[in-house]
């Protein structure tokens, strides 16, 4: 699997998702910098967390303006995949790959811990590896992860089935609309989301439930 996480000006976990991408694929991923145009043939694209151009206006707004970010729509509406973390989860959603809007968290504060989810869906790129309904402990980082998107929308994704995580009850750290802590595309193959799986990939480092994100995309990308 061919993979590439784009690193915009301050981007802060792009090296973090390097590590784990080396470690759980074997191969290097390309580190493709956010004035470029071409992204190059890949199979995985991963929009990193951070605080690109200083989440001045709104949260990812300047970063879906890239020039790259021409080249990943156009690869997500070629079927490619991408998995955009946190401040990746902004852009997708800004760029229009993903719809709804993150906004400052309901407490008004950065949140910076370890939170409780549920799998809500395997039918994606990401999440082939876990069971339906599995507690996962995965950390966040942020001051703006409160997903919101009007009642329509959030039918629509509950009755397709794209809502890929949920905060456990009462473990909800923004006040995201449903407890929703991720989504996913029409297709399964962009998944947006707040918590970090690529900090916890390694037990020394405190937990391994983000490495079935990155498995499942080798196995499902294969």
């Amino acid at each position: 699997m061919k993979s590439a996480v784009i690193v915009f000006p301050g981007s802060n976990c792009d090296r973090d998702v390097q590590v784990a991408l080396r470690q759980i694929t074997g191969r290097e991923p390309t580190m493709v910098w956010h004035g470029d145009s071409e992204l190059g043939k890949h199979d995985l694209v991963v929009l990193p967390g951070g605080f690109s151009f200083g989440d001045y206006l709104r949260c990812g707004a300047i970063s879906a303006l890239s020039p790259i970010m021409k080249a990943v729509v156009a690869h997500a509406e070629r079927g490619g995949a991408v998995l955009a973390i946190c401040n990746g989860f902004q852009i997708a959603c800004e760029s229009g790959m993903l719809p709804g809007v993150l906004m400052n968290n309901a407490s008004g504060r950065f949140v910076c811990r370890p939170v409780g989810m549920t799998v809500a869906s395997t039918d994606t790129a990401f999440t082939g590896g876990y069971d339906a309904g599995q507690p996962v402990t995965i950390p966040v980082a942020h001051h703006d992860g409160n997903y919101f998107a009007d009642d329509a929308t959030l039918d629509r994704l509950e009755g397709e089935g794209r809502i890929v995580f949920r905060y456990a009850e009462n473990d909800n750290p923004n006040g995201s609309a449903r407890d929703i802590a991720g989504i996913a595309s029409a297709n399964g193959r962009v998944v947006g989301m707040m918590p970090h799986p690529e900090r916890v990939c390694d037990e020394r480092l405190g937990g391994t439930d983000g490495r079935a994100m990155f498995r499942s995309a080798m196995e499902a990308l294969a």
